[in-house]
């Protein structure tokens, strides 16, 4: 159980000290929906960082799964266009709330902003619902 917990504050600390840098080097908050969304229109000067910001994550998530495969575990039974489908329902759900969880929760929250704790009591509490009636449901076992 203690290893749990030192992997969380670790994964934490790293996850601020990233966010951290990208606010105080580029003035940016690292709101993922953003970073991507932002690379969806035509090029510019901030392409560059915002590219290189999206390909570590896919090539961190890469490494860790050749270097420790165990980490993580697909879901079984998901079909590949369900799992399509999910990711681009949050897509847009992240455009309607102007932000997604890491920018809201993580930047949004630590700067203290109203809005963005709003937005994270919005995000915890439909997740909550979401999972509470699935599971009720028995869909999600």
């Amino acid at each position: 159980m203690f290893s749990y917990i030192l992997d969380a504050i670790i994964g934490g600390a790293i996850i601020g000290l990233a966010a951290s840098w990208l606010l105080l080097a580029k003035g940016r908050v690292a709101g993922i929906s953003g970073i991507v969304g932002s690379l969806l229109t035509p090029w510019s000067d901030d392409s560059v960082w915002r590219l290189s910001f999206v390909g570590g994550l896919l090539v961190g998530g890469a490494l860790l799964v050749l270097i420790l495969p165990t980490a993580i575990v697909a879901p079984s039974g998901r079909s590949l266009a369900l799992l399509a489908a999910a990711g681009l329902a949050v897509g847009y759900g992240t455009q309607l709330g102007s932000g997604c969880t890491s920018g809201h929760g993580i930047c949004g929250l630590s700067r203290f902003s109203p809005r963005s704790l709003v937005a994270t009591l919005t995000f915890m509490a439909t997740g909550f619902a979401t999972a509470t009636v699935i599971g009720l449901m028995g869909v999600g076992s």
